[in-house]
């Protein structure tokens, strides 16, 4: 809410903000993608604006704050960020200095290794398998439980939602959270009926702050010391800890806060010409087809369905400063995965059940295969890249971007809500739904993953799949019980993929609906008083290398949000997380564009 409610340039003079924000502006399933490089004051649009237009960073500003704001403020992303800011307030405070004997050069350091959506993935993947882990997901819950309005109607659903899985999983005898509150604990409300108490949410609070304490004075320790360890083996990070041992043998430097330099002025990328109208889901078909065509040139592995965090198709960003010179591009990164489903990840990987044998079986499993992503193999260089000949359809791309819809605060569904299509709201909350069980039940080395799954999949059942419900469906009656058979017991289903492809066919529609409005507001505000849709302006379209390095920018968000948001699985420790600490620079694109200068 204090988010919110601030300023978006005063926002944006955080370099931590501007990372998560940053993470969340490139998610796919908006219309419009801009990245702000804070170091430079600089925004790029993407899709650009024709070149005849002189947009002010003002309009750009006012629709931010009106059309992505109140998003970010509703997504995980946002909830990460204010865990990142409770952190660093501890690391820069004169508590932990004095409790556990730090110097600013050890304050500095932490910083930089826990700052930005990449280091709070690093440190999460840290304490993964660990009461770390339980304790940090226990404040993240409670953290958007407390900010709900539970008399609200409109968010009571999500209210009892969060308290249910609170009491499933946190609040069960044995669990990290009531080890560590066991005096708090003992004055818990036992009744299961959820009523307006005030002393619950107090309860609830005091057992948040008690976890948040835990998290920053002992794992943050042990994440500091792990991070100096990993970095002393990384030859990437050598130039950082030879700046950290300058400032030890410096005790009495000093971070100036407040005295760096002053801001730059605040500006957007002009176009260089850019012909057409302005068409966000135009662009996102060029970008499509361009990992599609490459997907379809090359031999795609198909033996085994073994799913990887590290592995994933392709969204990305712009040119000249934000990346590495063309002549060094090395290769887009081969993968096989389930499109909707970069969800899945597995730190070992998560192999399918045995290969159904019906023919009924069989086409689900032509199905499921319709639906693995894969990119070029990695000797493929730009040059060999195919052109984009076959049209590509809304459809092809609808589950990246509903897959980011999670991630995103859910803005399509404020658009079915505000065009009051309760059905089409309620079969995207089932396509959510379904996707955030299968990484649970895929993989069960995670917390409480037994928990989940039954939870989740007992959930669905009651909610979409009971006799009365499925009869108002517009689904196949034979895959809805094919599915409530197996989610009722928590198990696994290849029938997910069936109707979650149903429900994009009847959803299709409506998102190049959603694709629309977002394009013509983005334009109220950066050219008001011009016609939609804007007249054609000579010029150069975007090449391949462009569409390619947009594709990469916004799948680095993708994975970088799932992996937070709980849909896909963390990745364990690996030189890849030391390379990019190394790599990110907060005010030069951050975490994304670590990923991509990894990447390329």
């Amino acid at each position: 809410a204090s988010i919110a409610s601030m300023d978006m340039r005063l926002l944006l003079q955080d370099d931590v903000f501007v990372d998560f924000f940053n993470t969340f502006l490139n998610l796919p399933v908006f219309g419009q993608t801009p990245i702000y490089i804070s170091g430079m004051g600089r925004w790029y649009l993407w899709p650009e604006l024709p070149s005849h237009l002189d947009p002010s960073p003002a309009g750009l500003l006012a629709w931010l704050e009106k059309h992505r704001l109140p998003h970010f403020c509703k997504s995980s992303l946002c909830l990460q960020l204010v865990l990142c800011q409770k952190l660093l307030g501890f690391i820069r405070s004169g508590e932990a200095a004095e409790l556990l004997n730090w110097q600013s050069a050890d304050q500095w350091l932490l910083e930089r290794c826990i700052s930005g959506s990449h280091g709070m993935r690093h440190f999460r993947a840290f304490v993964q398998g660990t009461a770390g882990e339980e304790l940090i997901d226990f404040w993240l819950i409670t953290e958007r439980l407390l900010d709900l309005d539970e008399s609200d109607g409109s968010q009571r659903n999500l209210f009892l939602s969060l308290v249910h899985r609170l009491r499933t999983t946190h609040l069960r005898e044995g669990s990290s959270v009531i080890t560590l509150c066991t005096t708090i604990v003992g004055s818990l409300p036992k009744a299961k009926h959820i009523q307006s108490i005030s002393t619950r949410r107090e309860i609830l609070s005091k057992m948040q702050e008690q976890a948040l304490f835990m998290i920053q004075s002992y794992w943050l320790p042990k994440f500091f010391m792990h991070c100096k360890m990993g970095m002393e083996e990384e030859e990437s990070c050598q130039s950082l800890l030879q700046e950290y041992q300058e400032r030890l043998s410096q005790a009495s430097w000093q971070e100036l806060r407040g005295l760096s330099e002053p801001f730059p002025t605040m500006h957007i990328k002009r176009s260089q010409g850019v012909s057409g109208p302005y068409c966000s889901p135009k662009a996102k078909a060029e970008i499509w087809a361009l990992v599609n065509e490459g997907r379809d040139s090359q031999e795609v592995k198909m033996a085994t369905f073994l799913v990887k965090p590290e592995r994933q198709p392709g969204p990305a960003g712009s040119t000249e400063e934000l990346c590495l010179d063309k002549d060094v591009l090395g290769s887009i990164p081969r993968q096989s995965e389930h499109p909707a489903n970069t969800a899945f990840g597995g730190k070992r990987g998560v192999t399918f059940p045995e290969k159904p044998q019906s023919s009924a079986e069989q086409d689900l499993e032509n199905l499921r295969k319709e639906k693995i992503f894969s990119d070029l193999l990695s000797s493929a260089c730009l040059a060999q890249l195919p052109s984009l000949k076959k049209p590509v359809k809304t459809l092809d791309f609808l589950p990246w971007a509903l897959s980011a819809e999670a991630c995103a605060g859910q803005p399509f569904r404020g658009f079915l809500q505000c065009q009051n299509r309760s059905m089409e709201t309620h079969l995207l909350d089932l396509w959510h739904d379904l996707e955030e069980f299968l990484p649970v039940v895929l993989d069960s080395s995670r917390e409480n993953s037994f928990f989940l799954r039954h939870l989740i999949g007992e959930k669905i059942c009651k909610t979409y799949l009971e006799e009365d419900s499925i009869e108002k469906l517009p689904l196949e009656t034979r895959t809805l019980v094919s599915l409530w058979n197996h989610l009722i017991c928590g198990e696994f289903s290849p029938w997910i993929f069936k109707v979650q492809k149903e429900i994009c066919k009847l959803l299709c529609c409506l998102y190049e609906e959603f694709l629309a409005d977002d394009d013509r507001t983005f334009l109220q505000f950066m050219a008001p008083g011009s016609d939609v849709p804007m007249p054609k302006v000579p010029g150069r379209a975007a090449g391949r290398w462009e569409h390619f390095h947009l594709s990469q920018r916004m799948n680095q968000s993708l994975k970088l949000s799932q992996a937070l948001h709980g849909t896909r699985s963390l990745e364990g420790i690996s030189s890849k997380h030391w390379q990019l600490l190394a790599a990110r620079d907060l005010q030069k694109g951050g975490s994304i564009q670590a990923e991509m200068k990894l990447l390329l």
